[in-house]
């Protein structure tokens, strides 16, 4: 029964962890709408939108646990605060430089860069789980890592110039999901108001010297709360809430399903050209998720099984 509990428990990691990049696959679809406007733009106002947006819903509703977690914080020695507060700096650096990236390339390079990024993500993850964390890989889970990485060696095999953009936004995200599993004990939603509050910073005296004229059309700030609360709070708590339970490898071999979403809305949705040999590239990339989560996902579903009957 208590095996049956925590493949429960297990599962329901899994599913944050699926959920997050299902959500963030369809982000495409908001950030064209607005494309005219400046990315630098569209980043900043999604940063203080959804910042307040979070810090209305902590002050009305979680004051209490807050308040815990600040007591927390002051209670560790001197070296744990030290680490606490560089680890919340870096992911704050790193979430930045991710959103940026992601919405220039979604509107100024092409949205199979940005898809590509999200394929290189859980390579650079995976191997930096693997040599910082010291997390372990089955073999089924490396054969589905090597079977990925031809994928996507398939997909690069074109413009450099898109190889160079998803390699920088993938690299940013692959390491803050490093840094969000390394750093614990408080509680993510919490972390994440932190980390938002710390990119404000960077990003109000931004908006006070900014040549742009404060947007005043509906669609952008309707878009822009779209983008805030849908596309950034809900699935960067999902995938920071998966890692209490799953490894940083499995949450970002997950993201695999970001691309593969993406790539089906640029063939269907955005009418992008695609060549044929993207099609067997993708299939592939489907082929290695499911192999790298098979045991993953035969526990979770005996689990299932083993509860009803209980």
């Amino acid at each position: 029964m208590e095996n049956s509990n925590e493949t429960a428990s297990r599962g329901k990691y899994l599913f944050a962890a699926f959920l997050a990049p299902f959500i963030w696959g369809f982000m495409s679809i908001p950030v064209r709408w607005i494309r005219d406007y400046p990315a630098e733009d569209i980043l900043y106002f999604r940063i203080i939108t959804a910042l307040l947006v979070l810090w209305i819903y902590i002050l009305l509703f979680r004051r209490k646990t807050m308040t815990a977690d600040i007591h927390k914080f002051w209670l560790l020695p001197r070296t744990g605060k030290l680490r606490q507060i560089c680890l919340t700096l870096l992911a704050s650096g790193l979430i930045f430089g991710n959103w940026f990236t992601y919405i220039y390339a979604v509107n100024h390079i092409s949205i199979q860069s940005a898809a590509l990024a999200y394929l290189t993500c859980p390579l650079i993850t995976a191997a930096g789980a693997y040599i910082i964390l010291r997390e372990q890989l089955t073999l089924w889970q490396k054969i589905a890592l090597f079977i990925a990485f031809g994928s996507v060696c398939l997909l690069a095999n074109g413009s450099l110039n898109d190889v160079l953009w998803a390699a920088t936004i993938a690299t940013c995200y692959a390491f803050y999901l490093i840094v969000q599993r390394v750093s614990t004990g408080f509680d993510k939603l919490h972390q994440l108001v932190v980390q938002l509050s710390i990119c404000a910073l960077f990003v109000i005296p931004k908006l006070i010297y900014n040549h742009h004229a404060i947007p005043a059309e509906p669609l952008f700030w309707g878009t822009i709360f779209l983008i805030a609360s849908l596309f950034t709070i809900i699935p960067l708590f999902l995938s920071m809430y998966a890692l209490i339970g799953i490894s940083s490898t499995t949450t970002g071999v997950l993201l695999y399903i970001n691309p593969l979403i993406a790539f089906t809305l640029a063939v269907a949705y955005f009418q992008e050209p695609v060549s044929p040999i993207k099609y067997v590239a993708y299939g592939i990339i489907l082929l290695a998720i499911i192999l790298f989560n098979i045991k993953n996902i035969k526990e979770t579903f005996s689990g299932s099984r083993a509860q009803a009957k209980g």
